[in-house]
């Protein structure tokens, strides 16, 4: 089958060409084009007319979630939702047949406030992130879809896997230096979506002709941030040091810090504490699958390739 991947030499891209270069045909669109092994062309964007015919698009190409706030607004909108249209506008008018669409489950919320989120929570992003990717969604939705055209709209949780540089390689540096994680007195749980198990769902979607819609993606277990940093210990060969500080006392310093305007503030207390959990449920049952990774083997595999990182540095 020939496929087309935008944002190709990501690390979704990169994860994913690795898994599939020999079951599929493989043409990238991105805005740098090394030869990449797996992928037979990669296209600029101003290329789309010399791209051979595709089976499936998936689009991966964006604006990543910006951990230190440090992106403009705007930015956000010119390229996930700029980018998006110039490519769906294109699957509209090609033979292609499938397009996958990466969105985010921050286009719904960046706070749960029910036990699960999924598709049926109305949208209330809070972020420039995810407010570019509902309107990216909304542009897709919005478009009259050719009769044989199918489109799946992804909203995973936070992917993590080699190649990552995301919070939890943050919070794996951390862990690695002996720095003491002060939150162990909260308790939560978040969902994760392991690569591997995004890669299998991909996989799937190529293969199978399900209904076109709205999908989170997620592993179908989660962890909380103590069982994280226990992992992170192993993986490490090293305890980590957790302190259960009281929770009133860590509040008050997190108010102290956003005070000051210092790194430990409520922002920061909030993603490492709070509970975000996804229901995939939708996507498993329509395709009939079950994941073949759990959470925490997935984890383990996503630090495994950190030590690796960290030892070939050194």
């Amino acid at each position: 089958m020939n496929l087309l991947i935008t944002g190709v030499h990501g690390f979704v891209g990169n994860n994913l060409v690795s898994a599939i270069k020999d079951q599929h045909s493989i043409y990238g669109l991105d805005i740098v084009a090394p030869a990449k092994d797996g992928v037979i062309k990669t296209f600029a964007w101003n290329e789309l007319e010399k791209i051979p015919p595709v089976d499936t698009i998936i689009h991966l190409a964006g604006k990543a979630h910006d951990t230190k706030n440090a992106g403009k607004a705007q930015e956000y909108f010119d390229v996930n939702v700029g980018l998006t249209k110039l490519i769906f506008d294109y699957f509209l008018k090609s033979d292609a047949q499938k397009f996958i669409f990466f969105s985010s489950v921050k286009a719904v919320a960046d706070t749960v406030k029910n036990e699960m989120l999924s598709e049926l929570d109305i949208p209330d992003p809070q972020t420039p992130y995810g407010q570019s990717k509902l309107e990216a969604e909304k542009y897709i939705l919005g478009q009259q879809l050719p009769e044989g055209k199918k489109i799946y709209i992804l909203r995973p949780a936070m992917i993590h896997g080699p190649g990552n540089k995301g919070n939890l390689n943050l919070l794996y540096q951390l862990i690695y230096k002996g720095i003491p994680y002060p939150l162990g007195a909260f308790s939560n749980q978040r969902s994760f979506t392991s690569v591997g198990n995004l890669i299998y769902i991909l996989s799937q979607l190529i293969e199978k002709n399900i209904q076109s819609g709205i999908y989170q993606i997620a592993d179908s277990e989660t962890l909380s941030t103590n069982e994280i940093i226990r992992l992170i210990g192993l993986a490490t060969g090293r305890r980590p040091k957790i302190w259960n500080l009281p929770v009133s006392s860590v509040r008050l310093a997190a108010k102290l810090g956003d005070f000051f305007s210092l790194p430990f503030n409520s922002e920061k207390v909030k993603k490492l504490t709070e509970n975000y959990v996804v229901s995939n449920r939708k996507i498993t049952e329509t395709l009939g699958i079950s994941l073949p990774i759990s959470a925490a083997v997935g984890l383990e595999q996503t630090l495994i390739s950190f030590q690796e990182k960290q030892n070939n540095n050194r």
